[in-house]
C-alpha cells in the first residue's frame, strides 16, 4: 500500500509547526511534509499528495495548480471572507487547538459521508502522474484513509465504563480536579484512570484522545 503523504504550504513558519505537529498527533500513521513556498512543493513530488493545506495567500497565487487538486486542496484561513472568496472547505488557523481538531474531525466525516477516496481516482492518478481534475463528489473533504487513528473493532482496547467517563469529560475540556469532583471520586483515582486510558489506548496527548472519543463514538463532536 502506498504511503499516506499530507502536504502543508505555507510561509508563516509557526503555523505549518503548529498544525504539522497537530496533525501528527492525531494521525500518527501518516507523513506529514512542510513547505514554506509554493515553488518548495514543485521541486519535490507536487502530485504525490493526498492532501494539501495551503495558505490563503499562496493558493490564490497559484490558484489553477490547487483547484486542479480538486477535493485534496483545504485552505488554512485566517477570516470567514478568505474562505468565502475560494469557495473551498476550509481551517481557520486562528482557532484555538482545540477547535481545530473539530475542523479536522468535521472534514473527515464530510469526507466519509460523500464517498472519501474511490478507485477511479486512484487509476486515473496512476495513468497520468497526477491527481484528477475536480469532482463534485467528496470536494473538498479529508480522505478517510488518512485517519489510521480509527482501530479495528476486534483490536479496541476495553477500557471501563469509568475510564470512558473519564474520556468523556477529559476531550470536554475539564480538569482533573473537576472530573473528580463530576464522578464524585478523588483525584488521585482519576489520574490512575488517565494513565489506565493513555496505556490501553497509546495515545498521550489530548488531541489525539479526542479524535479517539469521537471515532470510537464516546462522544459527539458538538460535545467538544
Amino acid at each position: 500500500m502506498q504511503d499516506i503523504e499530507l502536504a502543508i504550504i505555507d510561509s508563516n513558519t509557526l503555523v505549518r509547526m503548529g498544525l504539522q505537529s497537530l496533525l501528527e498527533e492525531i494521525l500518527p500513521k501518516v507523513t506529514v511534509r512542510s513547505f514554506g513556498s509554493f515553488d518548495e512543493l514543485m521541486a519535490d513530488t507536487p502530485y504525490y499528495f493526498v492532501h494539501y493545506f495551503v495558505s490563503a495567500n499562496i493558493f490564490f497565487e497559484h490558484a489553477s495548480f490547487f483547484r486542479e487538486q480538486g477535493r485534496k486542496t483545504i485552505l488554512l484561513v485566517q477570516n470567514q471572507e478568505q474562505a468565502q472568496r475560494a469557495g473551498l472547505p476550509s481551517i481557520d488557523v486562528t482557532q484555538s487547538e482545540s477547535h481545530l481538531v473539530q475542523q479536522l474531525i468535521r472534514l473527515r466525516e464530510m469526507g466519509r459521508q460523500m464517498g472519501g477516496h474511490s478507485q477511479q481516482d486512484d487509476s486515473v492518478a496512476q495513468s497520468n502522474n497526477r491527481v484528477p481534475p475536480m469532482s463534485n463528489k467528496g470536494v473538498g473533504t479529508i480522505d478517510s484513509r488518512s485517519f489510521k487513528t480509527e482501530l479495528n473493532p476486534q483490536m479496541q482496547p476495553e477500557l471501563s465504563l469509568r475510564e470512558i467517563e473519564v474520556l468523556q469529560f477529559l476531550v470536554k475540556g475539564l480538569t482533573n480536579k473537576e472530573i473528580a469532583d463530576k464522578l464524585n471520586i478523588s483525584l488521585t483515582t482519576v489520574i490512575t484512570h488517565r494513565k489506565n486510558i493513555q496505556e490501553k489506548t497509546g495515545i498521550k496527548s489530548l488531541s489525539g484522545l479526542t479524535v479517539y472519543a469521537v471515532f470510537n463514538g464516546h462522544i459527539d463532536i458538538d460535545e467538544i
